[in-house]
This record gives C-alpha cells, sequence and structure tokens, in this order.
C-alpha cells in the first residue's frame, strides 16, 4: 500500500505514513478466507499465506444457514438473507484491506440443500469470486491441514464439528489418512433428535461407532476443532479455574471430562457455572457438542482431548503452500517473525540462538529434540519486551508470550517461554503475576527456564543487545577443573563486575564450576 501525506493546518508540513504500519511483515500480501457454514458465515482476513497466518482482522454473523435443513431439506429465507448481506459486507472489508486473494469456502448446508445452488449463485455475486463447494471429504481432509499446521507433530484423529457435519480423520506426523463425515453437526443433531438429548446421543452413538474410525484413536490424541468444541473447553477451563486463556493447544485427560461433560449434556446451559464465558448465542448448541464429544470418547478410544484453534481455514492456506515452506517449524517461523517486529536487534537474537546451543552442547545439558527447538523459540523471543517500563518489562514478557500467536506449541511449552523471559528480567524464580502457572510445566523444564534465563542475563549484560560480540565468546574446558567462558582480548573491557556477578549466579543454577576470563 501506497504512503499516504496527511495534511494537518495550513503552516504544518506533509509527513508520510507507511499506512501498513512497522509491525507487519515487509512485503506480505493479505488473502481472506470466507467460511459458509452451516451456523456461522466467517471472513478471516490473514496477514498474508505463510507457514504461521497471522489475521489481521476476523468477523462472523450467525446466519443459521443449516438451521431446520434435516427437517425441510432448505436453507431458511432469513438465514439466507442474513449469509449474502454478511458475504456483501465481507467482500467490501477484503478489498478495503488490499487482499489479493479472496477464498469462500462452503460446506455441508449449502452442499445439501435442495435450494443450495441457488444460494451458491446469489453468494457467488456477493462475494465477487466463485464459490468453493467442499465435500465431507474436503473438509475432512482441510480440518486436518488445519491441525498439521497448528501443532507440532500431531498423532491421533482430528474432529470438525460444524453446524451440520462431524468430519473425522486420521492424522500422523504431518500425514492424514481418508476423511469421512457424519451428519452430527449441532445444528443438524439438535433437528434430528427433536431436542431430545437421549436420541441424539444414540444418533451420535451409532454413527462414531459404527464408523471405521471405531476405536483406532486409543493412546493418542483428539483434536477438536471447531466453535461449539471451543466454548466447551472455555467453560470447563473456567470451572476448573485454568492459569491460562488460551484454547490453542488445551489439553485435557478423557477421565477429567466426564462429569463435565455429563453436566453440560443433560443440564440447562444457562444455569451452568461459568457460563458467562460462553457467548449467548453459542450456549444453545452445548449439549449436542457434550453429547457428540461423549461419543467420540467411547467410541474412539482417545486418552485426551485437545483443542484446535486451527482449522478448515487455516487448513487450506497450508494446502497452498509449496513444500518447502510447510517443512518449516511453525514456532521458529512465527518467533522469527515476532523478533523482527520487536527486538531491538534480531541479529543478536540469532547469535543467541548459537551461543545458547552451544553453552548447553560445552556443558553437557541434555536436551531433547523438543528441548531444543523451545531453547532456540526462546533465545528469539528474549528481547519482545525491551520497549516496556523498566518495572514491567518481566510481567509484560510472561503476559505476552504465554498469549501469543504462537502455533505448534503446547501449554507446557508456552509456560517455560513466558517463565524463561520473566526469570531473565526479574532476575529470581518467583512470580505472583499469572497465580498457578508453574502447574502447568513439569519441574525438569521449570529449572530449564530458570537455566535459561540465567544465562540471558549474562548475555544482555556483555552484548548490551547489540550483535557481533556472541560469535567471538567460546567456552573452553578448564584444566582446573570445569569450563572456562573464553573472552577475546578486544572484548575486554566488557568483562565488568555485574557481568561477573551475574556469571557466578549462572554457575550455580547450572551446577557447574564455571569461570569468565580474557584469553
Amino acid at each position: 500500500m501506497r504512503p499516504s501525506s496527511l495534511q494537518g493546518n495550513a503552516r504544518s508540513t506533509p509527513v508520510s505514513i507507511d499506512l501498513t504500519g512497522q509491525g507487519r511483515i515487509a512485503g506480505r500480501l493479505p488473502v481472506a478466507v470466507v467460511d459458509i457454514g452451516s451456523n456461522s458465515v466467517r471472513l478471516v482476513i490473514y496477514e498474508g499465506n505463510s507457514r504461521a497466518p497471522v489475521q489481521l482482522f476476523n468477523e462472523k454473523v450467525l446466519s443459521g444457514l443449516g438451521k431446520g435443513l434435516a427437517r425441510t431439506g432448505r436453507l431458511d429465507d432469513k438465514s439466507v438473507a442474513s449469509a449474502l448481506a454478511a458475504l456483501t459486507r465481507f467482500r467490501a472489508l477484503a478489498e478495503l484491506a488490499g487482499c489479493t486473494e479472496i477464498y469462500p469456502l462452503a460446506t455441508a448446508a449449502a452442499r445439501e440443500a435442495s435450494n443450495g445452488a441457488e444460494f451458491i449463485e446469489a453468494a457467488t455475486g456477493a462475494i465477487g469470486r466463485d464459490i468453493i463447494i467442499l465435500s465431507g471429504a474436503d473438509e475432512a481432509r482441510y480440518a486436518a491441514e488445519g491441525v498439521v499446521a497448528g501443532f507440532f507433530a500431531p498423532n491421533g484423529i482430528v474432529g470438525d464439528l460444524g453446524g451440520g457435519s462431524l468430519e473425522l480423520v486420521e492424522v500422523s506426523s504431518g500425514r492424514f489418512g481418508t476423511g469421512l463425515t457424519t451428519p452430527l453437526g449441532g445444528l443438524r443433531l439438535r433437528d434430528l433428535s427433536g431436542g431430545d438429548i437421549a436420541k441424539a446421543r444414540a444418533i451420535a452413538d451409532g454413527e462414531i461407532g459404527g464408523s471405521a474410525l471405531a476405536g483406532a484413536c486409543e493412546g493418542k490424541s483428539f483434536y477438536a476443532v471447531g466453535g461449539t468444541w471451543r466454548n466447551l473447553a472455555k467453560l470447563h477451563m473456567e470451572q476448573t479455574r485454568y492459569p491460562l486463556q488460551v484454547m490453542q493447544g488445551y489439553r485435557v485427560a478423557v477421565a477429567e471430562l466426564a462429569d463435565f461433560l455429563d453436566k453440560v449434556a443433560t443440564g440447562d446451559p444457562e444455569k451452568l457455572p461459568g457460563i458467562e464465558a460462553v457467548s449467548r448465542s453459542r450456549r444453545s448448541l452445548l449439549p449436542y457438542g457434550a453429547v457428540t464429544l461423549q461419543s467420540v470418547i467411547a467410541n474412539l478410544k482417545p486418552m485426551d482431548i485437545v483443542v484446535s484453534a486451527y482449522g478448515v481455514r487455516e487448513g487450506y492456506l497450508h494446502a497452498l503452500l509449496p513444500e518447502a515452506e510447510v517443512e518449516k517449524d511453525a514456532l521458529l517461523v512465527t518467533a522469527r517473525e515476532l523478533s523482527i517486529l520487536r527486538s531491538r536487534s534480531p541479529i543478536h537474537n540469532e547469535e543467541l540462538v548459537r551461543f545458547a546451543s552451544d553453552t548447553f552442547h560445552a556443558l553437557g545439558i541434555d536436551e531433547t529434540p523438543e528441548d531444543e527447538r523451545l531453547r532456540d523459540a526462546a533465545c528469539l523471543l528474549a528481547d519482545v519486551s525491551w520497549r516496556a517500563h523498566p518495572d514491567y518489562r518481566g510481567g509484560q514478557a510472561l503476559s505476552f508470550t504465554v498469549h501469543a500467536a504462537l502455533p505448534a506449541l503446547d501449554h507446557a511449552g508456552r509456560t517455560f517461554l513466558g517463565l524463561t523471559n520473566y526469570f531473565r528480567y526479574e532476575g529470581h524464580f518467583e512470580q505472583g503475576m499469572m497465580p498457578d502457572l508453574e502447574r502447568l510445566i513439569p519441574p525438569r523444564m521449570l529449572q530449564r527456564a530458570r537455566v535459561l534465563a540465567s544465562l540471558f542475563r549474562v548475555v544482555f549484560l556483555l552484548t548490551a543487545g547489540i550483535p557481533g560480540v556472541l560469535g567471538q565468546l567460546r567456552w573452553v574446558q578448564d584444566p582446573r577443573g570445569g569450563f572456562t567462558l573464553a573472552v577475546p582480548a578486544n572484548l575486554a573491557d566488557l568483562v565488568g563486575e555485574r557481568p561477573r556477578a551475574r556469571f557466578q549466579q549462572f554457575a550455580k543454577v547450572v551446577e557447574r564450576t564455571l569461570r569468565i576470563e580474557v584469553l
């Protein structure tokens, strides 16, 4: 987008302003996905199509296209009018944002209604693009693509619950099998059962228990996609006082869900504790989402339920990426972008990645591949809060990191990154800003956060966050025992009292004999 000259009063000088802002990745062109579902019509504008797409704008309208479809076989006239009005507005918004591509996707309701073709023709005119009509297999595939895009090496079954259907597909190590579709969307299940929960449960058990995937998730995870299941998770978080309000990657063992799902399925949604966390328009379908999830647990036999905020929209974009982009680690891609957008020097952060790796290897600190990728991400995010007031950098770093839109990361990993940054700024290992957060991280990872934070405290005192220093430092085995960090003579003046004190704090945390010397 071209810079704009904004003229103030007659005596002011025109100022050139880049309307895209410096908080966006340079050269990236926005794209939009319009999801025409059975319950809602949604527009999501992304900064661009990349390995880790970031939302610029998100709006939904609960048109309810699938309402009554199971009984009448037709799309409701009022719902159609609502959807077409939304699509007209969405086209204007996407064009205003400068989207290079608009991908309108239609799912179960438009696919199956007797007046679906008529609606598709009108929707094409409203959005100004040919509507891409997804089959049930397509929906399953793109939901699986979305989970692959949003998780690191997912393994289990993906279930995408919409208003008109539930798609199921196996996924393992970035690969997925043939999907199947069932008529278990919230709106349709309510219609088919006539509002009778016992009948809804029997329908769900018949569809899922009789499918080819029965028992196929034993010992694996079930990845729950779709607004109704996300709202169930939000309600569960509220009732259990979960300390991190992030949907993506929220994981619950099936044993912990039994009582909760039973109460949601059989009770009045309006009287459930914590129901205020769920929008009113979503509450009526919660019992049917709960019944369907109960059937998933009983018939597919997963060990846990993992919530995915990534779904068909992200999966469709992911499928368009070249293979070289798909193979990248989405967490590290996002961390690098945040480093570019928020840190003093992305080059220094890349140097920190290498220096931290050399340090852990030299000192013999054991790491798994997952440990290594989290360490790299922490290094890239180590300086994202430098602009905050010094008294609040730790708190801001913690809040920003654990709540950032970071894909391919579970909640323990989020906590590790957040606490590493917090400890780095605060200089101690206690935090009360987010009570109970430490319960999400195992003791081993908590200790690793302390180790890495202590190393950061040494590094940023030595370098002031400026590149060109870390590459000149090297670890050597000390004949007196332990290890020495060798500093070249040209950098001798950087080794003062405070860096030495912090270096000894690091030595204490890693439980090694360490020295820092000019050699």
